[in-house]
């Protein structure tokens, strides 16, 4: 099941989450500009030496990732803090892909449009998010459990 950052903006978050790829064997896909060069040392830092151990496929846009999506046939779930469905209440399954927006921004309307679910992880009134790597973490680990796709 694959994992889509869409325009990540902190290189930390998105090493963890790489390296979080890595060691579930997920596919990682990045939608570009993300806010950091692939560079950074901060990204590297997080990601440490798990970075040659992932898939990591980068798209130029949301169109080029829409295109690779569509053309494998993968449904778009979209992890977002105004969905209304829990993803605890949702039917993971191995044709979707998972996508995440910005730290700073989430994603744009036309995003939250293409989407085919659109979910959220509960948390405590008067809270606005979780950190992005732990909404991934969460999210992934309940797709697995659900799909039976954790490595053996």
């Amino acid at each position: 099941m694959p994992i889509a950052l869409y325009e990540p903006d902190i290189p930390q978050n998105t090493g963890t989450i790489l390296r979080l790829c890595a060691c579930l064997q997920l596919e990682a896909h990045i939608i570009e500009p993300a806010g950091f060069p692939v560079t950074d040392r901060a990204f590297r830092r997080a990601g440490m030496d798990y970075l040659d151990r992932v898939s990591i496929t980068r798209h130029g846009s949301f169109d080029a990732f829409e295109h690779w999506r569509r053309a494998g046939q993968l449904q778009l779930v979209l992890l977002t803090t105004a969905a209304e469905t829990s993803y605890l209440d949702h039917p993971f399954r191995d044709d979707q892909v998972l996508l995440f927006g910005r730290e700073s921004a989430g994603v744009p309307a036309a995003v939250h449009a293409a989407a085919d679910a659109r979910l959220r992880i509960p948390i405590a009134d008067g809270l606005r998010s979780l950190n992005v790597a732990m909404a991934v973490a969460l999210v992934a680990g309940e797709a697995l459990r659900q799909t039976g796709g954790f490595p053996r």
